[in-house]
């Protein structure tokens, strides 16, 4: 079946899915192969459950007229999304980086919202898979749309932009993430410039943070048109935080911004969210205000006051560059009792031990009562580095959990941040 053709199917349908546990009648589901499932066993079950069609690989067994044989799915899912993706006919924000994605994300749309009806990605839908289901996902009634793009290996952001092919895009940083996949730091600014090659290839344009010298210098070594915007060069000023009131607080353009974001890194993201709005003919005044009303829910810098302390929850990822960014922001909190939880950040390959030293180093200069760290990787850097007498390690956050359930904490302020797999939310309960 030709593309054109199963996108005249996918447009009398109710959409695409690629999971049986959430298909609704009357969608498209796709079945997706990975290392340990194959959703081409459950092609047949999708069809009973309601399904329109199934897109399933060659070798699938029947005679279904509903079903639709292709040589590879998760491929044919990618061209019909890009096929999709064409005939919108809006404008696309494409936005990467090693941290701070879904937050900026959220902000410009956020920002965009007080005056288009805005299209974005959901959750942390930012993969080879989750990418085309965003793109597919934008209904006619989409005035603009914001793709959020994750990468671990070197050419996944090369394989997004070309199913979202954006118009304007926006890398928020680039730090030592997923090294084990990218080898480098280098490694990681080639691949995430991808989008900045995209956009000179494509008579883009760039949303560029001109007070990072790594964005920077990518954008400018490139034929290509920049947007630029920053705190340094734009009259913004980071003002002072407390226990009392820690979130991020800015002085922009003369007026007073008060937000529910935690740490100062946040300040690039606030800006670049404010600069998208600005090229959209969003005022000042409008993307302050759309900004002063989000709440994080996100599990990325969010904080809780619970019955007994106050938690500044970023466990939903961990790096080199966030995790140092996490802890400055923390030092700067004046509270009598800090303790931070962190666990392992992980895919760092041969820098891991190093890097996990750094973060032991770090500690030092945060001005904590108590300090939690899990995983085996943290393990080998207090063996290397030596083990200050304020710091327990622990194998698992359930370990760690269970020590805080027989004795519970009272009275601090607690930063809790680690890889997604070392679930460090197992301990907030206990908080």
């Amino acid at each position: 079946m030709e593309i054109n053709e199963l996108y005249a199917l996918f447009l009398a349908s109710k959409g695409v899915n690629t999971d049986t546990r959430t298909l609704e009648p009357g969608q498209i589901f796709v079945a997706l192969k990975g290392e340990t499932f194959d959703g081409n066993t459950y092609a047949l079950k999708a069809l009973e459950g309601g399904a329109a069609y199934a897109v399933v690989n060659e070798y699938v067994e029947g005679d279904d007229s509903r079903l639709i044989k292709v040589p590879d799915t998760l491929r044919t899912l990618k061209e019909l999304a890009a096929f999709h993706r064409r005939q919108l006919g809006i404008p696309v924000i494409g936005l990467t980086g090693t941290n701070g994605k879904t937050t900026t994300k959220e902000l410009i749309r956020e920002v965009l919202s007080t005056h288009y009806r805005v299209a974005a990605t959901k959750g942390n839908l930012n993969n080879d898979i989750g990418v085309p289901l965003t793109v597919l996902s934008i209904g006619s009634e989409a005035e603009i749309a914001v793709v959020e793009m994750g990468a671990s290996h070197p050419d996944d952001i090369s394989a997004l932009t070309w199913v979202s092919q954006p118009d304007y895009g926006l890398i928020t940083n680039v730090g030592k993430a997923h090294l084990l996949g990218f080898g480098s730091f280098e490694g990681v600014k080639k691949a995430k410039g991808q989008l900045y090659d995209w956009l000179s290839e494509h008579d883009g344009q760039a949303f560029v943070n001109v007070d990072d010298e790594n964005l920077y210098g990518m954008a400018v070594s490139r034929p290509l048109s920049i947007i630029p915007y920053g705190v340094a060069g734009e009259d913004a000023v980071i003002l002072p935080t407390s226990a009392d009131q820690p979130y991020l607080r800015m002085e922009i353009g003369g007026q007073e911004l008060d937000t529910h974001l935690v740490g100062a890194y946040n300040s690039a993201n606030v800006m670049g969210a404010l600069a998208v709005g600005r090229q959209f003919g969003i005022s000042l005044e409008e993307g302050m205000a759309a900004i002063a009303a989000y709440v994080p829910s996100n599990n990325r810098s969010q904080m809780t006051r619970t019955e007994r302390n106050v938690v500044i929850e970023d466990a939903y990822n961990a790096n080199p560059s966030s995790m140092a960014a996490a802890l400055d922001n923390f030092a700067a909190l004046a509270d009598p009792c800090k303790i931070v939880m962190l666990g392992d950040m992980r895919e760092l390959g041969e820098d891991s031990v190093q890097e996990h030293i750094g973060i032991v180093k770090k500690l030092d200069t945060c001005g904590l009562t108590h300090a939690c760290l899990v995983g085996e990787e943290f393990r080998k850097a207090l063996q290397e580095a030596g083990t200050p007498a304020y710091v327990k390690w622990f194998a698992t956050s359930d370990d760690l959990a269970a020590a805080l359930a027989e004795r519970p904490l009272t009275g601090a302020t607690v930063l809790v941040k680690g890889s997604n797999s070392m679930r460090m939310g197992k301990v907030l309960p206990t908080l």
